[in-house]
Formats: structure tokens, C-alpha cells, sequence
């Protein structure tokens, strides 16, 4: 990245949103200075600068919750820098996955804009669950039990989908196969694997 491409306001600041490269949420706005853009390609990873402390800050340098910096980009006015990072914890202090954990509308109903919106809902969650961790969550279990456990319920409910559909029987086979998404799902997460990779695929052997 040149950073003379880069437009700084006049403290001589941009704002940085960091997005989770895999699962595609926002995790938190911070602001960059020079040095901080500078030290975040340099080590690949985030620094920012504090607009309170009026300091640079490394994300994670007390927490251990660092985010590795997959790639750096910059909007069309060259006013504001995109990292996408893999993080290696909650992005927020209060412990949350992302700091956008908040909705002012979450009363109002949210038409679905997407039948496969499910889909990137229950990315997010598997992202979440990643990082915090939460006590007692399934998905927490999984990931603590590493690889080869989730590797073992991909095989099973592979194996359930495939003797519901001889059986002929149309419920079991829809619930098992949720299942088998869901794991599946959460192996490309512990992967590191976005679905948003194996949709280009699919695309391209269509379009092929």
C-alpha cells in the first residue's frame, strides 16, 4: 500500500473499520495515523491510534486478543482503510466478538432479504463462538475438542444424511442435513476456510 494514497484528515487520522476475514462481520472502528498504518503492515497486525490517550495502541498487546492482518484496502475517496483480519479473540473490551453487538432496531421485524440469509446469520455465530468462547455453547465444545472432534461429526452426519435419504424418509433427511451444514460450517471455521471461497468455486464450475 503507498500511503501517500491515503487521504488523512486534518489530525491526521483515517478511520479503520476491521472486518473478520473469514466470516465477514464487522468487529470495530478505530482510527489510524501514519506510523500506526505503518506498524499494521509492517507486523501484520493491528495498531491504531487513540484519539484519548492521544498514543499508538497494539490490539491485543495486553489481552493476547490480536488481530492478524489478512489484507488492507481503501475506499474510492481514499479516505478510509478496510483491514480484514484473523482475530485472535473478541475484538471488543467488554469481551464481545465484535463491538457492533448492539441494534437500535432491535424491536422492528427484519424482512429477509435472502433465502440463504440463514446462512450468513449462523456464519457470524460460528465466528462469535470462536473467539468468546462462551461456557457451555455446543460450538465451544467443538472447538475446544480441536479438529479431529468436528472432523468425527461432519463423518457422522454425513452418514445419517445419506440412511435417512435410502430410508426415503423426507423429515429425517431435512434435519440431518442441517446438521451436516452446520458442521461443516463449523470446520471451515476451525479451518479458516470462508464460505464465501467455496460459493467462488461453485460459481466458477457453473459458469464454466
Amino acid at each position: 500500500m503507498n500511503l501517500d494514497t491515503i487521504t488523512f484528515d486534518e489530525k491526521g487520522l483515517v478511520p479503520a473499520i476491521v472486518q473478520d476475514a473469514v466470516s465477514k462481520e464487522v468487529l470495530t472502528l478505530a482510527y489510524m495515523n501514519e506510523e500506526s498504518l505503518k506498524k499494521t503492515i509492517e507486523t501484520k497486525e493491528t495498531w491504531f491510534y487513540s484519539r484519548s490517550r492521544e498514543e499508538l495502541w497494539h490490539k491485543g498487546a495486553t489481552s493476547g486478543n490480536t488481530q492478524e492482518v489478512v489484507d488492507l484496502r481503501y475506499d474510492c475517496d481514499q479516505d478510509a482503510v478496510l483491514a480484514l483480519v484473523k482475530p485472535a479473540g473478541p475484538a471488543c473490551h467488554k469481551g464481545d466478538y465484535s463491538c457492533f453487538s448492539d441494534s437500535l432496531m432491535k424491536d422492528e421485524a427484519k424482512p429477509v432479504e435472502s433465502r440463504y440469509e440463514i446462512l450468513n446469520t449462523l456464519e457470524s455465530i460460528i465466528a462469535k463462538r470462536h473467539t468468546e468462547r462462551p461456557e457451555g455453547a455446543y460450538t465451544t465444545y467443538l472447538f475446544g475438542e480441536g479438529v479431529d472432534k468436528i472432523l468425527k461429526k461432519v463423518g457422522e452426519e454425513a452418514s445419517e444424511v445419506i440412511i435417512a435419504a435410502k430410508n426415503r424418509d423426507k423429515e429425517e433427511l431435512t434435519w440431518e442435513s442441517a446438521d451436516l451444514l452446520f458442521h461443516l460450517m463449523v470446520l471451515l471455521r476451525e479451518q479458516e476456510c470462508p464460505l464465501d471461497d467455496v460459493l467462488k468455486v461453485l460459481e466458477k464450475r457453473h459458469n464454466s
